[in-house]
């Protein structure tokens, strides 16, 4: 006894230094360890310094230029001076403005916004799948540890109980065999815990890997609090929203084929020198002005093609927004139907559990007057250890449907 209360106080002892976790400091790991999420956010910031780039393009282009040439012509033998003109040097500051129509700026600029958009959304996305998968492996580990502790107290019952048969059995009380059918139970529920110990590290390792975590099968895993969010419809669940920006895509890419064959406008102008250093060349300086002006007429039926393409790009789209609400739905019917099953087990397994317990302890009595029947007792025992184990995996259960409910349920906010 004496030895027992010795290993009780050590074992509370050791809960107490023992650090505890929940389930949103894996999450928050995760999140932070998660190289997909950097290079999400750095593709978001590269497409902000595009669209700088490209307002920066339209502003005037300013460059200086300096060109010096010289072709000898020795003995008649040289470039023909009216090509080359001898020697050539200039020094020009040029100046160039393409001039764009207010839709197409706007067009380019939509773009650039619909596809910082598109990564805003794989962020989310990314997100709630790393908090999904981290809340399941979390509910798992927390599950084999919680299903660990109670294996233990029960370990530690059938371990007093068997010293009650031991003495009744060395008084002749109780058949030898009546004792050795019972220390082979309690030999099978310490492997039993055996198993469940080494089954709560190993998913520990798993919630280590998906976190980028190093915690130790020492930490106390807090029990995972995990709420049913109001069910939502299709149309405001994130993953919806992919579907909405690529339709804004597809009309986007509509308006830039009507703009790629509106005529374009470059104004040009450069002032400097530009001489070949014959006759009076300290006049040479001077400037120009021009346009070039494009206008398209015919490219082979290239636009009519494109047309169609986007066209085509619409539909399928469509298509794929369609099947995601169809299977949204049926999904989430679906998981409400487990829940509620899975509540209406709970409570026939309580009931089960409530009328086991009144057995056992009809058997406890029995046992310390040597009455019991010991290998309906041995029955008894075996059908609280299945009953126990199947709340306890039909708990998992439960919350492992909520996350994944939860999962489909995450809204657009």
């Amino acid at each position: 006894m004496r030895i027992l209360l010795l290993f009780i106080t050590t074992l509370v002892s050791f809960a107490s230094f023992s650090q505890k976790r929940e389930v949103n400091f894996f999450i928050e790991k995760a999140l932070l360890n998660t190289a997909l999420l950097d290079d999400l956010n750095n593709q978001s910031s590269s497409l902000s310094i595009d669209s700088l780039l490209y307002k920066a393009n339209l502003k005037p282009q300013l460059n200086a230029n300096l060109f010096a040439n010289y072709a000898p012509v020795i003995n008649n033998y040289g470039y023909d001076t009216a090509i080359s003109n001898g020697q050539n040097v200039s020094g020009l500051v040029s100046f160039s403005q393409k001039i764009f129509g207010k839709s197409q700026k706007n067009n380019q600029l939509g773009a650039i916004t619909l596809l910082k958009g598109k990564i805003d959304i794989n962020k989310k996305i990314t997100k709630n799948d790393i908090t999904k998968a981290i809340r399941l492996q979390y509910i798992v580990a927390f599950s084999d540890n919680n299903q660990f502790l109670n294996l233990q107290k029960q370990f530690g019952l059938l371990n007093s109980e068997l010293e009650i048969l031991k003495k009744f059995t060395q008084k002749s009380i109780y058949k030898q065999t009546d004792y050795l059918l019972f220390l082979s139970t309690v030999k099978q529920q310490e492997l039993i815990l055996l198993q469940m110990k080494y089954q709560f590290e190993n998913d520990l390792g798993i919630l280590n890997y998906l976190s980028g975590t190093n915690e130790k099968p020492t930490i106390i895993l807090i029990e995972p609090q995990i709420e049913l969010k109001q069910l939502v419809n299709s149309e405001h669940s994130i993953y919806n929203q992919q579907f909405e920006i690529d339709s804004l895509s597809i009309e986007n890419q509509k308006h830039n084929i009507a703009n790629n064959y509106k005529p374009s406008l470059l104004l040009l102008a450069d002032a400097g020198y530009n001489s070949t250093l014959t006759g009076q060349y300290y006049k040479n300086f001077g400037n120009s002005v021009g346009v070039n002006l494009s206008i398209p007429i015919y490219d082979g039926n290239q636009r009519k093609l494109q047309i169609t393409k986007n066209k085509l790009a619409s539909e399928t789209n469509s298509a794929y927004k369609k099947q995601f609400e169809r299977q949204f739905k049926q999904q989430q019917e679906q998981l409400v139907l487990k829940l509620s099953q899975n509540e209406m087990i709970n409570e026939q397994l309580q009931t089960q559990l409530k009328i086991n317990k009144t057995l056992l302890d009809a058997f406890n009595k029995l046992l310390v007057t040597g009455n019991a029947i010991i290998p309906d007792f041995v029955i008894a025992l075996g059908n609280s250890l299945s009953i126990t184990n199947a709340i306890a995996q039909n708990n998992t259960e439960r919350l492992l449907l909520i996350n994944e409910l939860n999962y489909w349920n995450t809204n657009e906010k």
